[in-house]
């Protein structure tokens, strides 16, 4: 009799999960609360589905168990991960080491997971939203709303509450709480920074080109370069991305948290100076805001001002804006969560230490990548390994 596995999210590890599990002649059951499974899957990447990258390297992930995160990821590798994409009829498009489905479209990705479940007969139950996992004998009973699903293994890959894809919740943290599981703070990553300042109206919608440096209690922790989004709370963009999870996380732990932006990276401040003296030797009829069209957004040009009309200080405010962090705009902004089951109670196949049979794959674990794949390289590697260690029989 083939093994009953039940996966509880059809994001993009519980496919991954699903497929691995099925493909090694486990009965496998999907449970998806939303209308229809894979819906964070098609926003991410936006839209686009940046499926992985190249660069695989420890520090493109955060945990506090790096050493078990590792060894997660190097049995389903980058490798695996492209060859099992290839075979499904997935064509990859490589941009700076990112890598995307060829058609740049998120649901040709779901859609090959999709019919690859449906041909290894994985049953997918939408709408059904599990209440809570109880222990039943040798394996486990999965309760929803309506109805209930005995299971000889269990894989919680329900994601997490970041995002405002509809279906997003909190389940990994309930059931964490139900079985005494240890955990990390479950906080938003890769998300927009709320800053304190009087000033964000005036410049929201702007894109300019630039770099972003972290400060915590006054020491640099992070910096990031490229264009930044400037929004009605604060700071938004890939830059900001990429240093938001330790942000937030400082926050939380009631830290002082402060960003600096450089809206001229490629000068200096006395290189600056020169360059606006140099503009109004040319255009000498020139007031000090006029030297600055063309150069900057316009609707910055009011906040450059603000410290004085001398070169120096203009100079200053546009090398070294400086903004206290208050932490995220909103969980639902987040595109991924930080924190969450710690690893440290796990297996090397993400199996639960405290009960046999019941596996973790995804934003459920204290796991969370930085922008550019490897938040999908860490669903498809977790979900594959729990997906086929949860399909062998037990030795006797």
């Amino acid at each position: 009799m083939s093994l009953r596995i039940v996966v509880i999210g059809g994001g993009a590890s519980g496919l991954m999960a699903a497929i691995c599990a099925a493909r090694l002649g486990a009965a496998v059951t999907v449970l998806e609360k939303n209308e229809k499974p894979g819906r964070k899957l098609l926003a991410t990447g936006n839209g686009r589905c940046n499926l992985t990258n190249l660069r695989q390297e420890p520090d493109c992930y955060r945990t506090s168990d790096s050493e078990l995160a590792q060894t997660v990821l190097k049995q389903f590798t980058l490798g695996d991960t492209l060859s099992f994409f290839e075979q499904l009829g997935i064509c990859i498009h490589e941009r700076n080491g990112w890598i995307y489905p060829a058609s740049e479209q998120a649901e040709s990705v779901l859609n090959v997971l999709l019919l690859e479940a449906g041909y290894r007969k994985v049953k997918i139950k939408t709408r059904e939203t599990v209440q809570e996992i109880l222990p039943d004998g040798q394996g486990y009973l999965v309760k929803t709303g309506t109805w209930q699903y005995p299971a000889d293994r269990v894989i919680v890959c329900c994601g997490s509450a970041a995002s405002a894809v509809p279906g997003s919740g909190n389940f990994a943290q309930t059931i964490a709480k139900d079985l005494k599981l240890l955990t990390v703070p479950f906080l938003p990553s890769l998300c927009p920074l709320k800053c304190s300042g009087e000033r964000f109206s005036s410049w929201a919608g702007v894109r300019i080109l630039g770099s972003v440096k972290l400060l915590i209690d006054g020491k640099e922790a992070a910096s990031e370069k490229g264009e930044l989004q400037l929004t009605e709370y604060g700071i938004s963009g890939i830059p900001v991305f990429q240093i938001s999870g330790l942000a937030v996380r400082s926050v939380n732990e009631k830290r002082k948290v402060e960003v600096v932006l450089d809206f001229m990276p490629e000068r200096s401040e006395e290189e600056l100076v020169a360059f606006l003296e140099q503009r109004r030797k040319v255009c000498p009829y020139k007031k000090e805001s006029e030297l600055l069209i063309g150069v900057v957004p316009e609707k910055l040009i009011p906040i450059f001002l603000s410290k004085g009309k001398e070169f120096s200080r203009i100079a200053s405010v546009m090398k070294q804006y400086r903004l206290k962090v208050l932490g995220q705009s909103d969980f639902a902004r987040g595109q991924v969560c930080q924190g969450g089951i710690r690893l440290c109670q796990l297996t090397k196949d993400l199996e639960s230490q405290k009960y046999p049979g019941l596996f973790f794959a995804g934003e459920a674990l204290d796991v969370d990548g930085a922008c550019g794949g490897y938040n999908l390289q860490w669903a498809w590697s977790s979900g594959a390994v729990t997906g086929m260690a949860s399909a062998k029989e037990r030795e006797q």
